[in-house]
């Protein structure tokens, strides 16, 4: 109590002068205290663009004068803990009454996560190993899309699955793009057709964190979460700016924009809405095969999300998200007059999506939580002269019950999810009448337990269980296990989880090549749901820093191993794919590496790298998977300097040789990706009024990927195969014409073609 009143007497007597001199400076004041409540002595208070600064004393009280009216960002730094910093208004009059909490720099490895077990959990103290990625960490290379984004992120590629419409998925750990589940505020929102075509379009300004859990999570989550789940947190809008703006172009013609406004409604209920607008309509070939090198691109999506507060702090929220985009790429002179005649190639895709998702807590005395989802897309591409029209509709509930029981922490939900969907190739037509269509209608119910048995303060054991009943397969089982060690002081976790995961494929919502008409799709029997076995050993790692940094290492042994998995075999029949459940078995195994550096000098480093193999086997012959590298490497450095107000940012990644498919015998392209790389610089300005302006280089060494290769698209002077001559058994032969008894086909592809291009961009808060 003394030291507060000895604080406010000060904060008077610094009024009462400013006052008789005239002067229109004011003061902040306050106490600098750790997450536990103990004051934290001696650290550093200041405002670096008025250049004034203070120390607190010894019980962690400090006082800052001197301040005139304006906005400013006020700055507290002390060893051991991470800087911590604060937009703050000050009128020239008035004190200002600022206590402030640090959080050591462990903590900065500690972030809340609710992936790994539905529910808010300390990530340290989580049996489920989560990899947290900040809004923040984003910005170090911004893009116009979370596809795009997700590139520095070890064992988590963007996979590019057409040369030509730039279409693509996500792979973690070497798993194809259907594997991974993608979640908005933890509904699944991304799963069937917009696997391959919804990724686009989030506003990255209303992203707060991307949460990452990369192995089965199909005992919380279901089918697709297979390979692991992406979970895209978006801001809360009680803690939002009032107005964030992010814009940026760069020198090949790209304009992105993401606009998020802050609207309260009432005391009580909050808004936030956002759009994102991405237009690109420069048409290059500098590979001069005569086709566009990246897609044309118009795209806007409408983001609206609200929160209301109720009685005793119960949940509920809901959001919606609009999205239509128009892309097409294809020979240079294509115009939608050309759309799906044989005159001239194109790719062009039309689509149309809507989403609705939100969680509400029921007003009992137990923590219940009714979480829902619904959407529809609508799909109407044309490759060629092949068109594909698709719509798919999912409606998703889940009714989730927590219950603390001495060392249990018991997770109970019933859920029940429904998909329809319609499109007009044989995955929906009769099979007496190819000309009659049948929708499909796919119901799922589920239940599912999970038991955190917390064994004592260092030991937890997860334990987990799901049934499902599809309307089609039947019943479905998938157990879980985790186990987590952590020694006293959580320098020192060790984690081990194993788990069955399962997969219901449509083929035609999740492979690109299927549709593109280069090649004829056969499938090999009724495919059946394919089942995963996983095991991951993680360990964690933080070493404190006598300098106050820290450095943190996170390393992940992991093992799947599948049976019925569904193969896409372009091997066989160079103008076919063949699609069937594998007569053997597959596995995914490899050894991922993080290092995160963190310097009180404004150095920051995050590195990783990923070696893994991932095969199939049939009949004793092994074979590797087609487009997966069997080493990657990723890397974000970032040094600030703060009396400047500038941030230097170098990011990029390094992927090995990957397997890629050939047409001939005599195809001359290499049946291997050589090493590649792509790197990025950026600078970045802030000033004290909220603008940040920041401008780079997007691909410094220049890389695409039909350096040393003779091409990247076969016959892409032809092709509609007008030219090409066949054999009695349909096979394409060689002649003057065509030498290396090839056809149109644009799947020889495995990095962007994009070169080296500036960028130059602005962000606004105002709070």
């Amino acid at each position: 109590m003394q030291r507060k009143y000895t604080l406010s007497l000060a904060t008077i007597l610094i009024s009462l002068t400013a006052f008789v001199y005239g002067q229109t400076t004011s003061s902040i004041n306050g106490t600098i205290e750790d997450r536990s409540g103990e004051s934290v002595p001696w650290a550093t208070i200041s405002i670096p663009s008025l250049k004034i600064g203070v120390t607190a004393d010894s019980t962690g009280s400090y006082l800052l004068t001197g301040i005139p009216a304006g906005n400013w960002e006020l700055e507290v730094k002390y060893v051991g803990y991470r800087p911590y910093s604060l937009k703050i208004r000050t009128n020239g009059t008035t004190p200002t009454q600022k206590d402030i909490t640090l959080m050591d720099e462990r903590a900065s490895l500690d972030e809340v996560v609710v992936s790994g077990t539905m529910k808010e959990v300390s990530k340290l103290d989580s049996p489920v190993p989560v990899e947290v990625y900040t809004a923040k960490f984003f910005k170090a290379n911004p893009a116009p899309s979370v596809f795009d984004a997700l590139q520095n992120i070890n064992g988590v590629r963007p996979q590019l699955n057409c040369n030509i419409c730039n279409t693509g998925d996500i792979h973690i750990n070497g798993l194809e793009g259907p594997y991974t589940m993608v979640l908005i505020d933890g509904m699944p929102i991304v799963s069937g057709l917009s696997t391959v075509y919804g990724l686009s379009g989030i506003p990255q300004s209303l992203i707060e964190r991307v949460e990452i859990v990369k192995g089965p999570a199909s005992t919380l989550y279901g089918s697709e979460a297979v390979g692991g789940l992406i979970n895209i947190i978006t801001k809360n809008p009680r803690t939002t700016p009032i107005l964030a703006v992010d814009a940026f172009g760069t020198s090949w013609g790209e304009i992105n924009a993401d606009v998020a406004v802050k609207f309260n409604v009432s005391n009580k209920v909050q808004s936030l809405l956002g759009a994102n607008y991405f237009n690109y309509q420069n048409p290059i070939d500098n590979n001069h095969d005569n086709f566009t090198d990246v897609t044309l691109q118009h795209r806007i999506s409408l983001f609206n999300k609200w929160n209301f507060e109720r009685r005793e702090n119960r949940v509920f929220s809901f959001a919606a998200r609009y999205i239509y985009e128009d892309r097409w790429g294809g020979e240079m002179n294509w115009a939608p007059k050309y759309r799906g005649g044989d005159e001239v190639y194109g790719e062009s895709i039309y689509t149309s999506r809507w989403e609705l998702f939100g969680t509400y807590q029921l007003p009992v005395k137990e923590h219940i939580l009714f979480m829902f989802s619904a959407n529809g897309h609508d799909q109407n591409s044309v490759y060629g002269n092949t068109p594909f029209l698709a719509d798919q509709y999912i409606g998703f509930g889940q009714l989730m019950w927590n219950k603390p029981l001495a060392n249990h922490d018991l997770l109970a939900g019933l859920t029940y999810r429904y998909t329809y969907y319609d499109d007009n190739t044989p995955a929906t037509a009769d099979a007496n009448n190819a000309d009659i269509n049948k929708p499909t209608h796919t119901r799922l119910p589920g239940v599912f337990l999970q038991d955190e048995i917390s064994l004592n303060e260092n030991n937890k054991l997860l334990l987990g269980v799901r049934y499902d009943y599809n309307s089609i397969h039947g019943s479905i089982l998938t157990p879980r296990a985790n186990y987590k060690w952590s020694s006293a002081n959580k320098n020192n976790i060790l984690r081990l989880s194993f788990g069955n995961g399962y997969r219901v494929a449509n083929v035609f919502t999740e492979d690109h090549s299927a549709l593109t008409g280069a090649r004829e799709v056969i499938f090999d029997g009724d495919l059946k749901p394919e089942t995963s076995w996983n095991g991951n050993l993680n360990f964690v790692k933080k070493v404190p820093l006598s300098s106050g940094g820290i450095i943190g290492f996170d390393a992940t042994v992991f093992y799947t191993y599948f049976n019925n998995k569904i193969i896409a075999d372009y091997d066989t029949d160079a103008t076919k794919i063949h699609f069937g459940n594998l007569d053997g078995h597959a596995v995914s195994k490899g050894i991922s590496l993080n290092v995160d550096l963190m310097l009180m000098n404004g150095l920051k480093v995050m590195a990783g790298a990923t070696a893994m193999d991932v095969y199939s086997e049939e009949q004793g012959q092994r074979v590797q998977q087609l487009f997966t590298e069997k080493f990657t490497g990723v890397w974000n450095a970032s040094y600030t300097l703060r009396k400047l107000g500038l941030t230097l940012d170098y990011t990029g990644n390094l992927y090995g040789p990957m397997r890629l498919p050939l047409l001939s015998d005599w195809d001359p392209r290499a049946i291997k990706s050589p090493w590649w790389s792509i790197q990025n610089i950026q600078i970045t300005k802030s000033f004290s009024n909220g603008i940040e302006i920041y401008g780079g280089v997007k691909n410094l060494l220049n890389w695409t990927p039909n350096k040393g290769t003779p091409f990247l698209i076969a016959r892409p002077h032809d092709p509609f195969d007008k030219l090409v001559e066949w054999d009695a058994a349909g096979q394409p032969v060689q002649t003057a014409e065509n030498p290396y008894a090839l056809t149109f086909d644009p799947t020889y592809v495995y990095g962007p073609n994009q070169g080296t291009r500036g960028f130059v961009g602005v962000r606004y808060s105002f709070y």
